[in-house]
Parts: structure tokens; sequence; C-alpha cells
């Protein structure tokens, strides 16, 4: 199959491409980075460079696709983030149409089926809404838990003031997924044959937030590690403190909110909160220790 696999060499693109193209598929990889080509080349894929909000790039790229992992950053831009990211998805979108592929797998997110209170997720729910619309497309929405490397972020607030928290308490239990879960559902999705649009969820765990700080204190040689509620004026300042831009700050403060209140998870319990995944928390700790003290 020739296969388009959108996010560069990422946390998820990376295993994925490797997957694919040792299975034999004609593997296409876009990546903005010029400076990537060897490093997609030497996994067996052909690199197209140029933007994602460049359509005339992407419908040249997507052209005699059998099947698309569509997934758009997570971060397009300090302002209008929502927006741009909306328009990242319709550019893809439009790229499938034009070009009539047969196949679609979107990297969506638990939480996607909202439309307010889980913060960037919001524009998940917006490109589901573009590809579920697509006529002739076969459309998969892999919906993934709460991604485990976001917990690197939180080592500095381990290291500097010995805690590590959220603006939801301890007792809220979260759908958590390993980045090569991810790229192996999206590898079975690709390459099936299917019909119509379906809802698939990849997630690895589903553990309370006191599980964090037990797991990872135990594995950083800090079992004492205390898991912190903060409320959202306290979490909205800290990540602000922290260098993140307002905007984006202002959207991170929204979705712990709503895993507080449990908009985000709600459909995925709903679905019948099955848990696919291989990696337990246990396992990424070992990745959060060695990142902790390298």
């Amino acid at each position: 199959m020739k296969i388009i696999i959108t996010g560069s060499l990422g946390n998820v693109a990376k295993p994925l491409t490797e997957q694919l193209a040792a299975e034999g598929h004609d593997i296409t990889v876009v990546s903005s980075n010029e400076s990537k080509v060897n490093e997609i080349e030497s996994t067996g894929a052909k690199a197209a460079i140029g933007s994602i909000t460049d359509l005339d790039f992407l419908v040249k790229t997507f052209e005699g696709a059998d099947a698309v992992f569509a997934m758009t950053p997570p971060n397009m831009g300090g302002v209008n983030i929502v927006e741009n990211t909306v328009n990242a998805g319709k550019n893809y979108a439009e790229a499938v149409k034009i070009n009539n592929v047969k196949r679609l797998v979107m990297l969506s997110s638990i939480g996607a089926e909202s439309p307010v209170e889980n913060g960037p997720i919001k524009s998940l729910h917006h490109i589901e809404k573009l590809y579920t619309e697509l006529d002739n497309t076969s459309v998969t929405l892999l919906r993934a838990g709460y991604f485990y490397f976001n917990f690197f972020n939180d080592i500095p607030l381990v290291k500097g003031a010995g805690i590590i928290g959220g603006n939801y308490s301890a007792e809220i239990s979260i759908p958590l997924v390993h980045p090569n879960d991810i790229a192996q559902a999206a590898a079975e999705e690709l390459v099936k044959t299917s019909v119509g649009k379906n809802i698939r969820y990849i997630v690895s765990d589903v553990r309370k937030a006191a599980d964090f700080a037990k797991v990872f204190g135990a594995a950083i040689g800090k079992p004492e590690l205390p898991w912190v509620e903060f409320s959202d004026a306290d979490s909205l300042n800290g990540m602000l403190q922290a260098g993140l831009p307002q905007e984006m700050a202002e959207l991170y403060t929204e979705m712990g909110r709503g895993v507080r209140t449990g908009v985000v998870q709600k459909d995925f319990i709903e679905h019948g909160s099955s848990v696919d995944g291989k990696t337990k928390l246990e396992e990424f700790s070992k990745e959060f220790s060695a990142k902790f003290n390298s």
C-alpha cells in the first residue's frame, strides 16, 4: 500500500513509519523540516518536505495514496491555536477529497466528542466532523488517552518543589497511552479494509492521579512524592511562569478542569473503557526515571 504519514518523525509517527516500512509498504513521511530527510529515508520511507498549511503541497503529496495517517501538531503557534489546528485539518480533508483517498486514520483524543471544556482537544472535535463528512473515504478516529510523555513536563516541578500535581484531585482516574501503542493501533487501522466512519480508543492504562505520584516517586527514589491539587488560577499561573504562552496555558487549564469534571473521560467510559495498549504506568515510569536523571 501507498501510505502517507503526517507528523514528521515524532513520538507516534516514527515507530509507525518504521513498522509500516518494515512490512513492505510504500511510505511517505510529511515533515516541515528539511534536516529530517536523511533520518526519514533511513527508515525506508520517502520524505515530503513542506508545510501542512500549504494545500497545494498536500494535494501533490497525497496523490495516488491508498491511506493517510492524519495528525495535527499539538501547538499550531502561540495564538489562535484552535483555529490554526482546525485549518490544518481542513487542508488534510481537502487533499484527501481531491485525491479520492479511500482510507484515513486520524490521531484524535479522548474528550474529542465535546466542543467545550476540553482545552486544545476542541480543535480535534471540529476536525473529526470534517473527516466524517468525507463521502468516499473510510475513516477511523483513533482517540488516544493522555500521552505518558506529557509527564516529562512535570519534571521541573518535581525537582524544584518536590511535588507533582494538576488542577484535579488525586482520586480522578485518567486514561493514559504510550506513543508506541498508538503507532501499533494506527498501523493496524491503516492497512485494514474498512467502511464507514469508526471510532477506536487506544489507551494503555487507566490510573488515578495519586498513582502518578506513587509510581513516579518510587521510580526516582522519592517514595513520599505527593500529588497536589492546584486551583485553576494556580495551575494557569504556574504554566505562565514556566514560559507557556498565555493562550496555550489557558487551554491546558481548561483541559485539566475538563478532566476534573469528567468531560474529557466521559465518552471513553461510555464506550466501554477498552484498554488495548500494552504499556502500563509502571513500565513507563522507567522512561520517566531515565528522563528525570538525564
